[in-house]
This record gives structure tokens, sequence and C-alpha cells, in this order.
């Protein structure tokens, strides 16, 4: 019962110093897995272990361990169902027709150097077979955004790299799986269409048996998912039990087309996930939703599962040179080849396309679809052994411990040089400049507008979708998230806000939204604006306060509503800057907003307004009706 439970609670635990450290979430689940795994008697004494050589082991023999005999296969085996359904629910086909040409090209062109370019370098320098070659390319052309986000969450690139990269590692980690299953299915098909004798023919039976599983595969995937796609929408299962119904159905696909042809599963789920992300189904948000949670379950457990059943002869295979060279052939020589091929003819330069070569983590789908698939094939050589029957593919014990070198390996090395790497080649940006506002209505997008027409970065952040539509029909960039949720932090396409402004009509919010996002998009500053308590008493006015000591959010609705223009005022003093300031604060029709320096730079107003400092060439900039300027 305590391995039970220790599953659960150090995967969790693994997520959270994920979490606290802002580091891919596999890193710590693969490292606590061995730990407790494989090296725990080189750490722990006889009397946690009981004379064990794994404090957790999954399998132990035939009948031993927690998941005795083929239990961990079918865990494994249901789990990276699961989530590669999740990662085709985020394969939306608006987005492929909308990226940008050079992630096009990464995903077909990069990925095909990759396929080829990794088998070509297992088969010659690792010595395995061309078809596990191929095997093992398919499986780490996956990138995925689970590695990637974390990595660029705390570096402020240059957009478009920073895109380049996300849209990369969302994309292709449904579309790697996919090649992935389908590299694995049609090795299977060999022995299966060699009628069980070994050798992986490659024979028209094989063929035939491939084009079969292929066709259950896609056909009842996409039957699957129009069928759920109608029971929702026809209201045949109540809304409280949605989301364990569509579990269920997954599953019920899943063991299914398995039935129908072995181990058609995955591919079928695949393409259940990806038609039903792109056939406008009722209620996907909350489908959505619940599967990440569920993954994130699954992925904790399976992971410490994973690297706990490793063992010491596994890790071994990987203490040469070869392995070394494989692993050094992948990151400095067919990752830039694949970058550089796909980035013919566009804008990147030189120094972006080097970044995006060295930013190339391999993630949680490539590790467990490789065990999983490492496993198959080793009982495909035992049962073709017990047969009497030539092995059918030698070599299959490097699968797991190879990609796992690789997931390591690029994880570790991405998340520890992807900063230095972005600075040293120039395209990490030196400050952030970019302001944020949460809350999206009229009076904000009107400080947005203002801000974009001025050339200064500007993103608005909205839990009403109303709000967010209209902000981007007025051409700002605007986000629809919940100020409460985790995910607002991993949106790189804020990297490069440095100042905060919460202007929504809850003060709790404002407050939240200061101590929470203050000090991720807030380093140069955080405001909100003040409420109508702190403004009728002078004395609770807070340093953090917006504009003035005398305009809560009513006031400053008001004033946009009924005189939405921005007047400058140039300054001649810091006389005359607090004359002006005394008038705008004694009237309702006039807030102060900013103050613009002579290279065209803006200066938030807090509510201590008095005490800004005026140099040469300022500009006051106010929102309201137009006023007479005081005379010195």
């Amino acid at each position: 019962m305590v391995e039970l439970a220790s599953i659960i609670i150090l995967g969790i635990f693994a997520q959270w110093l994920a979490w606290r450290f802002k580091v891919p979430a596999i890193l710590p689940l693969l490292l606590i897995g061995l730990a407790v795994g494989p090296f725990a008697p080189y750490w722990m004494t006889d009397e946690f272990l009981h004379g064990k050589d794994k404090w957790l082991n999954p399998i132990h023999g035939d009948t031993g361990g927690l998941f005795p005999g083929d239990n961990l296969f079918y865990f494994v085996e249901l789990a990276i169902g699961i989530i590669l359904f999740e990662g085709g629910l985020t394969l939306k086909r608006n987005e492929i027709s909308s990226i940008g040409n050079i992630v096009g090209k990464l995903i077909s062109v990069g990925s095909t150097v990759t396929f080829f370019g990794a088998a070509i370098a297992a088969h010659y320098i690792i010595d395995l077979s061309w078809s596990l070659s191929f095997l093992f390319s398919g499986l780490i052309i996956v990138t995925g955004p689970t590695v990637i986000a974390p990595i660029l969450r705390n570096i402020p690139l240059k957009k478009d790299v920073a895109n380049i990269l996300k849209w990369e590692g969302i994309l292709i980690d449904p579309i790697g799986a996919l090649v992935a299953v389908l590299v694995y299915e049609f090795l299977r098909s060999t022995i299966e269409g060699g009628h069980g004798h070994g050798g992986g023919s490659f024979s028209a039976e094989a063929i035939k048996h491939f084009l079969t599983l292929s066709l259950i595969g896609f056909s009842l995937g996409t039957i699957a998912a129009f069928v759920l796609k109608e029971t929702i929408k026809r209201h045949w299962v109540p809304h409280y039990l949605m989301n364990v119904f569509t579990l269920a159905m997954v599953l019920l696909v899943f063991v299914g087309s398995g039935l129908l042809v072995p181990d058609s599963g995955l591919l079928t789920i695949v393409v259940f996930g990806t038609v039903l992300a792109n056939i406008d189904l009722p209620n996907m948000e909350e489908i959505l939703y619940f599967k990440e949670s569920l993954a994130v379950l699954l992925i904790s457990m399976l992971f410490i599962l994973l690297a706990a059943n490793i063992n010491i002869q596994d890790l071994q295979l990987l203490l040469n040179w070869k392995s070394f060279l494989l692993f050094l052939s992948i990151i400095l020589i067919i990752r830039p080849l694949g970058v550089f091929l796909s980035s013919r003819n566009s804008s990147l330069v030189l120094n972006e396309k080097l970044f995006i070569s060295w930013v190339g983590p391999r993630g949680i789908v490539a590790a467990g679809i490789a065990s999983l698939f490492g496993s198959k094939l080793l009982k495909l050589n035992i049962d073709a052994a017990a047969a009497g029957d030539p092995i059918p593919f030698p070599g299959a014990e490097w699968l797991t411990p190879l990609v796992f070198m690789i997931v390591l390996g690029t994880v570790l090395l991405n998340a520890t040089t992807a900063s230095l790497i972005a600075k040293l080649l120039g395209v990490k940006i030196a400050t952030s400049n970019g302001t944020l506002i949460v809350g999206a209505s009229k009076a904000s997008r009107l400080i947005a507008s203002y801000m974009k027409s001025q050339n200064q970065p500007v993103a608005l952040l909205d839990s009403n979708p109303t709000n967010v539509s209209k902000a981007k029909e007025e051409g700002l960039q605007a986000f629809q998230a919940n100020i409460y949720a985790d995910e607002i932090r991993d949106n790189i396409e804020l990297n490069n806000m440095g100042y905060l402004m919460a202007l929504t009509g809850s003060n709790d919010v404002n407050k939240f939204a200061i101590k929470k996002l203050g000090a991720d998009f807030g380093e140069n500053g955080s405001f909100r604006i003040i409420s109508s308590e702190e403004k009728n008493d002078t004395t609770s006015i807070p340093t953090q306060g917006l504009f003035s000591p005398v305009d809560d959010f009513i006031n400053f609705s008001e004033v946009a509503r009924d005189y939405p223009t921005f007047q400058e005022v140039p300054l001649e003093s810091q006389e005359n800057y607090e004359l002006m300031i005394d008038k705008l604060n004694g009237s309702e029709k006039c807030i102060p907003v900013f103050i613009k320096n002579k290279e065209g730079a803006l200066r938030i107003i807090g509510s201590n307004s008095k005490e800004e400092e005026i140099s040469e060439g300022d500009i006051l900039i106010y929102l309201g009706k137009l006023m007479e300027i005081p005379v010195v």
C-alpha cells in the first residue's frame, strides 16, 4: 500500500517541483523515478529496501512487484492512449492553416530530416537494425509543449522566435506521436504478415496487414468522434456525466479497436482526438480541461513507474562513446540541419536560426511511447525465441534507454543553457517594456489603443469573452483567461511584459492580479486603480494606485465614456506639472494617465502623481475634456 500511494505522492511532488523551479515536469518525474528505482540501493539502507534491489519495483519476476505479469504493460498502454487522445484534441485545422511558413516547414521538412537523419545515425553509430533505427527516429521527432513552455516562460525572447518554438511544440506533439505509432505498427505488421515466423520480412502480406490496421484506425477514430459529437449535441448524456462518459468512450474505442486489429488502439485514439478537435464539438473546453487534469495525474504516475522500472543493466548500455556520439549528432547536426533547411528564404536571421536549432527538448510523448514500444518489441523477441523462431528485433533492449537518454539530455541541456544561449545570440529581449492590462472594458481598451498608437507593446487580459472579442476587433492583442488560473504564466506571448495595470471593476481582483502576476509581468512597475473606499480616505491611498488619488473605476469608466479623447500638454517645469495635476484632480472630467518623454516613451502616472519628476521635453497625457493650461 505504501508503494502504491507513493506513486501518486511522488508524482504530484515532482509536478510541484517543476512548477516551483520552472522546469519541465518530465525532469523531476524521471529523476525521482530513477532515485527510488534502479538507484535506490546506492542511497537507501537495507531497512527501507528489505533485501530488494529497488524501493519502488513495478515488476519483479513474473508474479512479483506492484504490477506483476503484464499489468504494468496494460496500465502504460491505457495511460499513453489517454495522453495521446488529449494531445489530439489540441491539433486544430485552422491553427495549422494560419501558422507561418517556417512552422509548417519545421513540422514537415524538419521532421523528415530528423526521421531519416536520426535513423541513419542510430544504425551506423549504435548498430541498430534499420527497423529499430526508424522506430527510434520516429519517437524523437516530438518536442512538445510540456517541455518547451517551461523553458521559454522564463526567457523574454523576440516574439517571432518564441512563437515559432511554441507552435512547433504544440503541432508536432500529436503529429510525432502519429508517426511513431505508424512506424511501430508497420514494423509489427512485418511479423504478422510473416505469419509469426520472425525475421521482419517486408512482404505483401505485411503491407496488407498494415493497411488494414491503418483503415481501422482512421475509420473507427473518425466514426467515434462524430458519434460522441451527436451524443453530446443531442443531450443524450447529462452534463455532469459528460466528462466521464467521454473518458469511458475513449477507453471503449481504444480497447475495441485493439480487438478488431491487435495494437491498432493508439492510432485510433490519436485520430479520434484529432477529428474531435475539428468538428465543432459542444463543451469542448470542459472536456479538454478534464482531459488535461487527468493527463497530469496519469503522466505523474506513468513516469515515476517507467523510470523506476528501468534496470541498471539498461542504463549501463548507455555508458559508452557510441551513445554520447549519437546524442551529439542529434543536437549538433540533425536538429540544426532540419531548422536551417526549414527556414530557407524566411525572415529569420542567422542568430535566430541558431537559437531555434539549440532548443529542441524531447518530452513526455517520446519517453512514454518508447517505453511502451520497447516492452512490446522485447515481448515479441521472447515469444519468438520460445517458439524456436528467429528473433525479429535484435537490439530492442536499446530502444527505451536511448530515448530516455535523448529526453533527459535535451531537457537538462536546454533548461540550463537556453537563457545563456539566447543572451549570447542576441535573441533575448534586453528589457521587458510591454504593458499587460488586466481588464478589457471600454476604458481599458481606450488606454491600450492609445499605447498601441504610440508604438508601446500592450496586451489585454480578461475572463469576459465579449470584452476580449471587442478588443481583438479593435486590433488589440487580447487573451481570455481567468486571473485565478495558472496558465497565464505559461503564455509566452506575454514574455515582453514589464508593466502591469489592473483596471477591473473589482478591487479584490485588482489586488490579486498585483499579488499574483506582479512578479512575472510587472518587474518595472505594478499598478491598480483605487477603490471607492480608498478614494474617500486620503490616508489609505496605496503606493500602487493608478492615475490619481481621486479617480476610482467608476470615474475612469465615465470619463472614458463621455470624453474618449487623450489630450497632450507640453510641460515647461516641475511647478507647471504640479499645477496641472491639481487642476486635473479637481475635475471630474479629466484623468492624468501618462508622461511621455522626448523619445516618445510613456511613463504610467501613479496615484502619488505629484511625486513624478519632470524633465525637459516631457508631455503630460490625460484622458478627458480639453482644459486650459495653467500659467505659472
